[in-house]
C-alpha cells in the first residue's frame, strides 16, 4: 500500500459550508487527520461532503470549550475557517494570536470577497462572486439571459484554490519552519479560472456581447447541438485539423473554408444545427467515435456513471449505495483515496491526545 502524502498532518476545521469543507475533504483524501469543530446542536451532514472528519462539538463562547479548541489549535499544522472577516478575532481565535502560540501554524481563511475591500463584510453566494468578476455575465447565448453556472466556480473552485494555498504554505514551512495566513477569496478563484478570457481581452479577441465569442456559444465549432431525440452533442473542434474532420464527418464539406470568419458564424450554426437534427445522439456518437473531431455526447448527471470512459477509469465510486467522484489527481507512487465517513468523537480529549502523540519526521511538511 503506497503512503498517503499528508499522513500525520493535523487539520483543525471550524465548521462552515461549501468551499472550506471541500478543501478539507481534499486534504483528508490525501491522508490528513481532520478535526471539525461544530457548534453544539448543529445539524451536520454525515456523508461524502464531510468525509474523513472527526467531528467534535464545542461552544467557543464557553470558556472551557474555548480552552479545548485552543489546545487543538496549538497542536494543529493547519487551521481552516470560513467566516466573515473579524469573526475569528472576536472569538479569540484570530491568526495573530494563534500564530504567536503556534508559529508553524498554516492559517487558512476562506471567504467570498476576501479579507479586505469594500465588500469584505457583505453577505454573498457563489452567483454574487461570479457576477462582479464577469463570469456570470459571460455565460449566455446571444440575446438571452445569463445562466447561473451552478456553484462549481466560486464554491468548489474556491475550495481548490484554498487547498492549493494551504499546500504552498506547508511546502514553504518545510524550509522556513514558520506558518502564515492564507487569504482565499471566491472572487479570486473566479478571476483566476477566467485567465484564458483575460488573455483574449488582452489580445483584442473578446467582446462583452455574450454568445458572440469563440468560447461562449458564438462560434459554430464550439457549441452544443440538439439531436433528433432531443438530446445534445458537444462540438469543440477549435484546431483546423479537428474542424476539417468535423465538417467532413458531419457531411457538410462546404463549411470547411474561413472557419474564423465571424460574419459567417450565425449561418454556419444554423446549418450545423439542422444537420444534427437528422440523427439521434447515440447515432451521432457512433458516427464521430473515431473521427478525431472533438465531438462527444452531452451526458446528464445520472448518465455519467454509465459512460464507458468514466467506468474504465473508475472515476466514480460507490459509497453505501450512492455514487460520488473518486479521489483525484492520481499519483504514481503516493496514494489518494476517498476518506471514510465522518465519525463523532465522544471524548474530545481522545482526539487531542492523538494529535499530541504524533511525531512528525524531519522531512514532513
Amino acid at each position: 500500500m503506497s503512503s498517503q502524502p499528508l499522513r500525520g498532518t493535523r487539520v483543525l476545521e471550524f465548521a462552515g459550508l461549501g468551499a472550506a469543507p471541500f478543501a478539507c475533504s481534499l486534504l483528508a483524501d490525501a491522508g490528513a487527520d481532520v478535526i471539525r469543530v461544530e457548534r453544539p446542536g448543529a445539524n451536520t451532514s454525515s456523508g461524502y461532503s464531510l468525509r474523513g472528519r472527526t467531528i467534535v462539538s464545542l461552544d467557543l463562547k464557553d470558556e472551557r470549550d474555548a480552552g479545548t479548541a485552543a489546545d487543538l489549535a496549538r497542536a494543529a499544522d493547519v487551521l481552516v475557517e470560513g467566516f466573515r472577516p473579524g469573526v475569528m478575532e472576536r472569538l479569540g481565535f484570530g491568526p495573530e494570536l494563534l500564530l504567536a502560540e503556534n508559529p508553524r501554524l498554516v492559517y487558512g481563511r476562506m471567504t467570498g470577497w476576501g479579507q479586505d475591500g469594500p465588500r469584505a463584510n457583505q453577505p454573498g453566494h457563489d452567483l454574487n462572486y461570479l457576477a462582479i468578476t464577469g463570469v456570470a455575465r459571460s455565460i449566455a447565448r446571444e440575446g438571452e439571459d445569463p445562466v447561473p453556472p451552478l456553484n462549481v466556480i466560486g464554491d468548489y473552485g474556491g475550495g481548490l484554490l484554498l487547498a492549493y494555498g494551504l499546500m504552498t504554505a506547508l511546502l514553504e514551512r518545510s524550509s522556513s519552519g514558520r506558518g502564515q495566513v492564507v487569504d482565499t477569496a471566491m472572487v479570486d478563484a473566479g478571476l483566476l479560472l477566467m485567465s484564458g478570457l483575460w488573455q483574449r481581452v488582452a489580445d483584442g479577441k473578446w467582446t462583452d456581447i455574450p454568445g458572440t465569442n469563440d468560447m461562449d456559444s458564438g462560434a459554430p465549432f464550439y457549441n452544443s447541438y440538439r439531436t433528433s431525440d432531443d438530446q445534445f452533442m458537444a462540438v469543440a473542434c477549435v484546431e483546423p485539423q479537428f474542424y476539417r474532420n468535423f465538417v467532413n464527418t458531419l457531411g457538410e464539406p462546404d463549411l470547411l473554408d474561413a472557419q474564423w470568419d465571424r460574419s459567417t458564424w450565425r449561418e454556419r450554426k444554423r446549418v450545423i444545427a439542422k444537420t444534427f437534427r437528422q440523427h439521434t445522439r447515440q447515432e451521432w456518437a457512433e458516427i464521430f467515435a473515431d473521427a478525431e473531431a472533438c465531438v462527444t455526447p452531452l451526458n446528464a448527471v445520472n448518465e455519467v456513471r454509465h459512460d464507458p470512459h468514466i467506468v474504465a477509469r473508475q472515476s466514480l465510486i460507490d459509497l453505501n449505495g450512492d455514487t460520488f467522484p473518486a479521489a483525484a489527481p492520481r499519483l504514481s507512487r503516493s496514494s489518494l483515496s476517498i476518506a471514510a465517513s465522518p465519525r463523532y468523537e465522544a471524548d474530545i480529549r481522545q482526539a487531542l491526545e492523538r494529535w499530541q502523540s504524533y511525531t512528525q519526521p524531519k522531512e514532513a511538511l
